[in-house]
């Protein structure tokens, strides 16, 4: 059956998401909550992980996705159904379909990394690339509905998608009952909406607070004026919650049952994501560390038990590399510097001996001899070290300035 699908605008209810629970058994996981240490330690309290980064095609996508197809009338099964993404919920909805047996189209843009694209095909679904930006693979998807008949799976702005979704909420009070707090992130907000509906109609005292990346966040503005409201050209590395305007039904849900959407900025995001890797061992995207990002960015701003939904690690290998970098910087990890030398044999090994002893690890070296700024004797050098944190900086650099080097910048 179909969750109120028929008027979208009609108030879901909690009754609805215990429904798409019974629906989910035994296809989607009930993902596992994981106790940190280090981020309780920063909070003061009791922080838990719940882990969709490990649920069925690597998010909780795959929830709303059949929730949302299991409730199509047989005609419109027969027709198939078509879907837009970059990622997580091309996936949620080429696995959904296969399991429920409905062909499935998926628009991709271009440039989707290739092993979503692959995953995606490998669950069932033709993949169809088009477009640069997802707003052209958006149109060419809803084209296609509009030519073939197909259904059009939204992401996030249908009622079942988000009753599909609030299941995470269920889980969570079933997992963590003395929770106080609950962060979540928000692109469309189609997840958000429906942890606060499940949460909020059995636990109005729990805070559900949403978490946006500062350069793609469209929610408090739309909040502030209460209709959605479109950012333009939002930029972020955070994927998955780079989402320019909130959906309609999502959005009146978030009114009522979300506390509070907070921002992130990359920094923090970067170092969450890098937190989750070293502490917790779980590989998350940016937008699945966004929670944790608003942990580490105000770690006393929230009542604890905290529980901070990982909601995907669908994150591709070169992204991946470029964030751990800049993860590692912005904590401190990494040291740029440039200081000048005396251009004469011998010089650089002098050098690299001061940076051995002060144990710094030596990743990239560069000279520079013909700018004019130098003297005929001289030559800049541009170091990129890999250090122990940001206090190990401070060694690092004092230990070149006892050496009697000048550093530059």
């Amino acid at each position: 059956m179909s969750f109120r699908t028929r008027d979208p605008l009609h108030h879901l209810m909690l009754d609805d998401v215990r429904g798409a629970q019974k629906m989910l058994a035994g296809v989607a996981r009930v993902t596992a909550m994981e106790g940190s240490r280090h981020l309780s330690s920063l909070v003061g309290a009791p922080v838990q992980l719940k882990c969709e980064n490990l649920q069925r095609t690597g998010s909780f996508k795959l929830r709303g996705a059949y929730v949302r197809i299991a409730g199509l009338r047989p005609e419109e099964r027969a027709a198939g159904v078509v879907a837009a993404s970059a990622g997580n919920h091309a996936q949620g909805v080429a696995l959904a379909s296969k399991l429920l047996g409905v062909r499935a189209t998926v628009f991709m843009p271009v440039g989707a990394p290739l092993p979503k694209v692959a995953a995606t095909r490998e669950y069932g679904a033709e993949v169809r690339l088009h477009g640069h930006v997802v707003d052209e693979t958006l149109a060419a998807a809803e084209q296609y509905a509009r030519e073939t008949g197909a259904v059009f799976i939204h992401p996030f702005d249908h009622p079942d998608i988000i009753v599909g979704q609030g299941t995470v909420g269920l889980e969570i009070l079933e997992q963590c009952p003395e929770v106080r707090t609950i962060l979540v992130g928000v692109g469309g907000g189609g997840l958000a909406a429906g942890i606060g509906l499940a949460v909020k109609s059995l636990r109005p005292d729990v805070k559900v607070i949403g978490v946006q990346a500062e350069g793609a966040a469209a929610y408090p503005p739309s909040l502030a004026a209460g209709h959605p409201v479109v950012v333009e050209s939002p930029v972020t590395m955070a994927d998955g919650i780079k989402v320019g305007r909130p959906g309609d039904v999502p959005f009146s849900l978030v009114q009522e049952y979300v506390d509070e959407v907070v921002t992130v900025s990359e920094d923090a995001l970067s170092s969450a994501l890098l937190l989750c890797l070293e502490r917790a061992k779980l590989v998350v995207e940016p937008a699945g560390a966004s929670p944790v990002a608003a942990l580490l960015s105000d770690p006393k701003a929230f009542r604890g038990p905290v529980v901070a939904v990982l909601s995907g690690g669908n994150v591709d290998p070169l992204l991946l590399q470029r964030i751990l970098r800049h993860g590692m910087a912005a904590g401190g990890r990494y040291l740029s510097l440039r200081l000048r030398v005396t251009d004469r044999p011998g010089a650089l090994a002098t050098l690299l001996a001061v940076l051995t002893v002060a144990d710094a690890n030596v990743l990239d070296v560069s000279h520079v001899r013909t700018d004019p700024r130098l003297g005929l004797t001289e030559a800049e050098v541009e170091l990129h070290l890999e250090t122990k944190g940001p206090e190990h900086c401070r060694e690092v650099e004092d230990a070149l300035r006892d050496a009697g080097y000048t550093i530059l910048g």
